[in-house]
């Protein structure tokens, strides 16, 4: 909230005005992240925090050179200060609230373009910046904080922060949250019609997430725009916080660097800071990815990820590329299991000044595996590495049904210790996340902690980019199919009592079912009119091709099993198939077939920088014009609430409409990670609402 200081009501008003309307007109790109004026604070407006939860306090002082907002020639002024107080009490300056030294002052500058006008034009605004950070505080008592920076000769930004109340009791000892990434809920609906028979209308079987005890709807929208991306949509799930795109577990601070802006803690941070919980991390992607990354990194940039990597083991205070981080952090030492694809990133290499990231596991203890063979021997009372692929793993698909299809995924080769030998033995989600979970138990039971893991089906998101729709959705039925295990092997166990498995996506894609498409009749026209002609709607769309075996008509009543077993198509390349689609698509030739080989893009560049359809993708299709600009390589994510499925102790708070934050802040209350005192693991509920202190028992 701003507050410029002016001369009367009329003066106030027309400068209110027109600031909106400066931001109004000039959106594609802002000055700084959740700051709409000169003075920025960080956490911004709107803030929610776990009882005791660490995080970092940055304000900047802005003064734009040029551009369409100039400041007293770009000089920001040096006299600012930034307030703190329960709602109602006294503010006080925030070095006096912690009881620590002011910060030093950082001076610097940076450009920006206002709007796609300047960026044409290669005319951008040079701002200059004050800025102070106060690392590693934390605020206990539950209630309504209110924060105001003086700035600039009198002008105020307001922010209202919330501290969350106390869990009343803890009622799950363990956590498992399972990350469809990007599944949206017709993509479930649509893996249902894949992977199970239909008699007279109604289903034969169900998924497992049809099952669910809890279920609810959250919105994913990111700090500062209504479309996210993985990174900031993750950070929301992990921490309870918004994000600028990008960024994970910190906000995006003016100084472009990859490292120091202000961070959150993540509930798997507290949970090992409280209870030495036992931490995995599971994920088809690339460990360095979105997802897996935002269970413990700190960046505002997602792509920095031999910084990642180095976070894993080292968390948030780690030095960036030799740079030291000169503050406190929550103590990490690295997870008990880590796997996934994404070996490259770990092995000796000009970007990690060659130093084998695999050695620094191993050197911490860590045992490893590349293999699904040598995964299923991994000694479950140690910690444990696994890197399966390269890059992402294979999809379901091209494990199951498209095998020759695996050369083309790097696997270990112990001859010159890279990723470039054939894969011929990998995992899949269910491989991974079971052994995990036996680890995660083991050592748990071993030393009386509770456990957290996070496992991530993310070539969901990464087939509907390139609108590889079997992919997609085979990865989602896996996805499902490792739900059920996980919960019969938590019932094998004996903690299912004591365990809450939640299952969300991130984001989702603007995907649907429209009907049905008869691929033979698709094949045999000439003219695009002839081709589309061969979609079913309504009466004509017919039952699923994927639940009879090839040359059966779909409308058979008996039920098939396929090879590979209930919960799958019977076959994957059926006549009638599907008619799948996407809001938010390039230009491309679809044939509504299931592809044998990967589909890496459906486009072919062009020498200018853009793209356009490429009809040897799919020769036998037709035409789709996309939506996107044409320097676009592949779809977009989409604006749809996602589905939140829940089971086990606690499951009744996932029901309902929530926000993305509130499935973090649920978790940590079903884990009673809130405190109100710094060090106390007891759960006391303070009297009192919003005159608390932060961390160091701070002045009243």
């Amino acid at each position: 909230m701003v507050k410029p200081t002016l001369g009367s009501r009329a003066s106030l008003a027309v400068a209110a005005v027109a600031a909106l309307a400066t931001t109004a007109s000039a959106q594609t790109f802002r000055r700084s992240a959740a700051c709409p004026s000169l003075g920025c604070i960080y956490p911004p407006d709107q803030s929610s925090f776990i009882a005791g939860q660490v995080f970092d306090i940055r304000v900047e002082i802005q003064a734009p050179a040029n551009g369409s907002t100039p400041y007293n020639n770009g000089v920001p002024s040096s006299e600012f200060a930034l307030y703190i107080g329960g709602k109602g009490a006294d503010m006080q300056e925030v070095s006096s609230f912690y009881d620590r030294e002011d910060p030093q002052v950082e001076s610097y500058n940076f450009t920006y373009y206002e709007d796609l006008f300047q960026k044409a034009n290669d005319s951008a605004t040079l701002v200059n910046v004050l800025a102070k950070s106060y690392r590693h505080v934390t605020l206990f008592n539950p209630g309504e904080y209110e924060l105001k920076l003086q700035y600039n000769g009198g002008s105020e930004t307001l922010a209202h922060w919330t501290v969350l109340p106390l869990a009343e009791a803890r009622q799950a000892k363990n956590v498992i949250l399972f990350i469809g990434d990007g599944m949206a809920p017709s993509m479930v609906t649509a893996a249902r019609l894949l992977g199970h028979k239909t008699v007279n209308g109604k289903y034969k079987s169900r998924l497992q997430l049809d099952e669910s005890e809890g279920f609810g709807m959250q919105m994913t929208h990111s700090l500062d725009s209504y479309i996210t991306d993985s990174a900031n949509s993750a950070t929301a799930l992990m921490s309870g916080h918004k994000s600028t795109v990008n960024a994970l577990n910190s906000f995006t601070d003016s100084t472009g660097k990859p490292y120091g802006a202000p961070k959150f803690e993540t509930i798997f941070e507290m949970a090992r800071r409280l209870y030495d919980a036992k931490i995995g991390i599971v994920s088809t992607a690339f460990l360095a990815d979105a997802t897996p990354a935002a269970v413990v990194a700190h960046t505002p940039q997602r792509g920095a990820y031999d910084y990642v990597i180095d976070q894993f083991l080292d968390g948030g205070a780690v030095a960036f590329n030799g740079t030291p981080q000169n503050f406190s952090w929550t103590q990490w030492d690295g997870p008990d299991v880590l796997f996934g694809g994404g070996g490259k990133d770990f092995v000796p290499k000009a970007s990690n000044k060659n130093v084998s990231k695999i050695d620094r596991f191993l050197e911490r203890g860590y045992q490893w595996s590349t293999t699904n063979s040598t995964l299923a021997e991994l000694d479950n009372s140690k910690r444990a590495l696994g890197l399966f692929s390269d890059s992402n793993l294979p999809t379901w698909l091209d494990r199951h049904v498209y095998t020759d299809n695996l050369a083309s995924f790097g696997a270990w080769a112990p001859e010159n210790k890279t990723f470039t030998a054939p894969t011929t033995d990998v995992p899949g989600l269910k491989d991974m996340t079971l052994k995990a979970l036996d680890i995660l138990h083991t050592r748990s039971k071993h030393d009386g902690t509770p456990f957290m893991m996070m496992s991530e089906a993310a070539s969901i998101d990464k087939s509907m980019h390139v609108a590889d729709y079997p992919r997609a959705l085979g990865d989602l039925l896996e996805l499902d199919d490792t739900v059920r295990a996980t919960l019969d092997r938590l019932e094998e166990l004996g903690i299912r009592e004591e365990t809450l498995v939640v299952v969300t996506a991130d984001h989702a894609h603007g995907f649907d079912v429209f009907g049905s498409a008869d691929t033979e009749y698709l094949a045999a026209q000439t003219t695009i009119e002839g081709k589309r002609d061969a979609i079913g709607t309504y009466l004509e769309s017919g039952l699923s091709g994927y639940q009879v075996p090839q040359g059966v008509n779909p409308q058979n009543q008996s039920e098939f099993v396929g090879p590979q077993g209930p919960g799958f198509p019977v076959t994957w390349e059926p006549r009638y198939t599907a008619a799948f689609g996407l809001a938010a698509t390039v230009d491309q030739y679809e044939d509504f077939k299931t592809h044998p080989s990967v589909r890496a893009t459906s486009l072919e560049p062009l020498k200018n920088g853009t793209y356009r359809a490429s009809h040897d993708d799919s020769p036998d299709g037709f035409f789709i014009s996309g939506v996107l600009p044409t320097s676009n390589d592949q779809g977009v994510h989409s604006l749809v609430d996602v589905q939140v499925f829940s089971f086990g102790p606690g499951h009744e708070l996932f029901r309902g409409m929530m926000d993305s934050t509130n499935i973090a802040q649920k978790i940590a209350q079903v884990m009673d990670l809130g405190r109100d005192k710094k060090g106390d693991l007891a759960v006391s509920q303070r009297k009192g609402k919003g005159k608390g202190k932060g961390e160091g028992e701070g002045k009243k």
